[in-house]
């Protein structure tokens, strides 16, 4: 087989050393535009767990960069005016140069032939010499550019700035400044790689880059800017260049990895921020996949598609977090004015890789000093007293077994069962389904239990199933679950209302979701005459009659839900009900005063709050599930997000629920672990208002790490309540926390105990 690598950084030189090292009767070339030791940037990063890969994949190229490296278990973070120290994070530093030399020394003691100073012109002539072609040329990939209607790119570039510089400083750890001049604020992102040389990134805003004046500075510029800024940090050291110059950051990806005979690699598949130190151990990592799979099968587009179906999704999910982490550093400044613990901590679980758990094994320490500060902060705000010694060991209690205070509402804990349709009710009516639902999951110890989407009129539900509070017995109905849940359990309840709007008189979720009634369908409302789907009924753009009638309903159904004994009511402002329909720019259209700029499109959900708010009792909290976005162009924007979120905040919601999508069929959600989460934090920093995060929340380890960053107050969980109504008992125990239990199940509280 003769295989063809274009590029010689470390994806296709290690490659094709393994390729080698596999089937030495394979020939294989490595074509490189640069000389041998032409380099770009300074030093890369491997993790321990990384460095343990390669060990297995090449015996002697790992002794060798084993042998470089600088090693390092500390993180520093140097944030107004402290230095906040992170430990047992188990990372070391290479230099570039000297890794490439590590590679090609073993590529060419393997047989590897190695051409350099040798351009690419016409990727198709090598495709047409090789039995496989490995394009491992990097982020600006010609082999992907020349056949980029097979590979499908899509290059995302973002707005930060950055430039790459080393120092001669000898960094002991791996070390964040954060500093702030006339100009704006600067990251830097730093890390020794030799005994006297260090990488040293310098990242800002585009709008500090051009105050700066750093776009006509050139590189001896750029030096002399920042060897002033951080005169103290650096300590008589010099900065150092290696075609510095500014950029900003290229997230690659592509639909497809292989085609045919050619395959990418590497940075030419996919990019990952440089703040998660990624790139060269994912383009390792690729080296190895793509060899493994060659040697499992024997047809080249076979082992291709293997690889590809294999490593994508690792990859994709490694790029999510990098995604994460870079948008944290693209608005740090939102995160500048937390408290230097809370600042640290959520800069070490930024990308949502590393959770409270993960740190706690780490780090036991630093995060004990967490929770200690997450405690104090909520006995602070709830007025209830929190016992720095109740949780395991005599420590401070979990961040998610803290209290927290709405109005005179105070929640035993952050957890909430999030509000999920059951489609059981009859013309509105609940029964003994929905008392056993949620008081079961009251008893399994959430502090906060939220109803399913509750419907204020008939006309206003999604299903015949839904539940509602618009006949004078629901609310007896419903008196009777909220009684429960108050008599026999610690648990908060609170009631979601909403009106479907063109979402409405569809079948149930287990007969067709989505689909249109058949049979008994009700007239339909929304903020434009837009269907949701081509096949769903055509809703009534509202008038102002409409308008009066409906704010009217949930005005009612306000009531019934204080009759009741409600303790929150959540107004449903999300997923593309009607009042999400006149948030939306893609579903209003409308011309007049209630459509057009966010202040406009908010009218109308704003008067219905106000009215529901003007009857609900002033001692009782409301809270509004929004989506933050749409997930589609020409959705809502960052802009109209946090605009909205401040209405909500100063006409007096008291707790925004941040969920997102559903609102159009043209939604296309980016799915992953915490996913919503981002949009949590957003909200809660930027328009300054407590926030519910919700979204694929999975573990205890989730939920800690999202309350002790700050990244919501409450956390809402679905389907792991669905799966385990126990869900908060279970995670109590198993972080030996102890709970209060019902004195019908004592028995258990004393089994958790022998467990422990």
């Amino acid at each position: 087989m003769r295989i063809t690598c274009v590029g010689g950084g470390p994806a296709g030189l290690y490659f094709a050393l393994l390729a080698k090292q596999r089937d030495p009767r394979r020939e294989v070339v490595v074509v490189e535009r640069n000389r041998p030791d032409d380099t770009f940037g300074f030093g890369v990063v491997f993790s321990d767990a990384t460095l343990d890969n390669l060990e297995g994949a090449d015996r002697p190229s790992y002794d060798a960069i084993r042998g470089s490296l600088a090693h390092w278990d500390e993180l520093h973070a140097h944030f107004r005016g402290r230095v906040l120290v992170s430990k047992g994070h188990g990372f070391s530093g290479l230099s570039r140069r000297r890794l490439l030399a590590i590679l090609q020394e073993r590529a060419r003691e393997l047989g590897v032939a190695l051409r350099f100073e040798e351009e690419v012109v016409d990727p198709g002539e090598i495709l047409a010499a090789s039995d496989l072609v490995v394009a491992a040329d990097g982020v600006n990939s010609r082999v992907r550019e020349r056949f980029a209607d097979r590979f499908g790119p899509r290059i995302d570039v973002r707005p930060n700035r950055f430039v790459w510089l080393g120092t001669t400083f000898p960094f002991d750890a791996f070390t964040f400044y954060f500093e702030e001049n006339r100009h704006g604020l600067f990251r830097v992102h730093a890390y020794r790689y030799e005994p006297d040389r260090s990488t040293f990134i310098v990242e800002c805003r585009e709008e500090t880059f051009r105050r700066a004046g750093l776009e006509h500075a050139g590189e001896d510029g750029t030096i002399a800017y920042f060897e002033e800024l951080f005169a103290d940090k650096l300590r008589g050291h010099r900065l150092l260049k290696n075609r510095s110059v500014w950029r900003s950051f290229p997230t690659v990806h592509n639909e497809r990895w292989s085609s045919e005979n050619v395959v990418l690699l590497g940075d030419a598949a996919h990019t990952a921020h440089f703040s998660i130190g990624s790139g060269t151990k994912l383009a390792l990592e690729d080296a190895m996949a793509l060899v493994d799979s060659l040697g499992r099968h024997p047809r080249v587009p076979e082992a291709l598609a293997a690889y590809e179906a294999e490593r994508k999704p690792k990859v994709q999910a490694f790029q999510r977090a990098a995604q994460v982490s870079l948008q944290w550093f693209e608005n740090t400044e939102r995160y500048m004015g937390l408290d230097p613990v809370e600042f640290m901590f959520s800069l070490l679980t930024r990308s949502l890789r590393v959770t409270h758990e993960g740190l706690k094994a780490r780090d036991p320490a630093f995060v004990r000093e967490v929770d200690a500060h997450v405690a104090r902060k909520a006995e602070a705000q709830s007025g209830a007293r929190v016992a720095l010694a109740g949780g395991a060991g005599g420590g401070p209690p979990p961040p998610m077994f803290t209290p927290f205070r709405l109005r005179s509402l105070v929640l035993d804990n952050r957890v909430v069962v999030s509000p999920m349709c059951q489609y059981s009710a009859d013309d509105g009516r609940i029964d003994d389904w929905h008392l056993v639902h949620l008081g079961s999951r009251a008893l399994g110890g959430a502090g906060l239990v939220i109803t399913e989407m509750t419907d204020v009129s008939a006309e206003g539900r999604i299903t015949p199933g839904c539940a509602g509070l618009y006949r004078p017995d629901h609310a007896e109905r419903w008196r009777r679950v909220v009684d429960f849940v108050h008599g026999c359990s610690r648990a908060r309840i609170g009631v979601q209302l909403a009106h479907a709007g063109r979402k409405g008189a569809t079948k149930r979720l287990w007969e067709g979701a989505d689909e249109p009634l058949e049979g008994g369908a009700w007239p339909l409302l929304s903020a434009s005459a837009v269907p949701y789907l081509p096949r769903s009924q055509v809703p009534k753009a509202m008038d102002r009659g409409d308008m009066d009638q409906v704010t009217a309903d949930f005005v009612r159904a306000a009531r019934r839900a204080d009759e009741a004994g409600f303790d929150l009511i959540e107004l449903h402002c999300a997923h593309g009900y009607l009042l999400s329909s006149f948030i939306s720019p893609l579903t209003n259209r409308r011309t007049d005063a209630y459509g057009g700029p966010i202040e406009n499109r908010m009218r109308y959900p704003l008067e219905v709050f106000d009215a529901v708010r003007a009857v609900w009792p002033e001692d009782k909290p409301m809270s509004v599930r929004i989506s933050a976005t749409d997930w589609a162009p020409g959705g809502l924007t960052t802009d109209d997000l946090v605009a909205l979120a401040v209405m909500l905040r100063e006409h007096g919601a008291d707790i925004i629920h941040v969920s997102a999508g559903q609102t159009d069929p043209s939604s296309r959600p980016e799915y992953g672990r915490l996913f919503q989460t981002p949009l949590s934090e957003l909200v809660r920093l930027e328009a300054k208002v407590p926030t519910i995060a919700v979204g694929n929340i999975q573990s205890y380890a989730d939920v800690n790490s999202i309350i002790a960053a700050g990244r919501a107050d409450l956390c809402a969980l679905a389907r792991a309540h669905l799966y385990d109504p126990y869900w908060t008992r279970h995670a109590a125990a198993e972080q030996g926390f102890e709970m209060e239990w019902p004195p019908q199940y004592r028995s258990v509280e004393r089994y958790t105990l022998r467990m422990r």
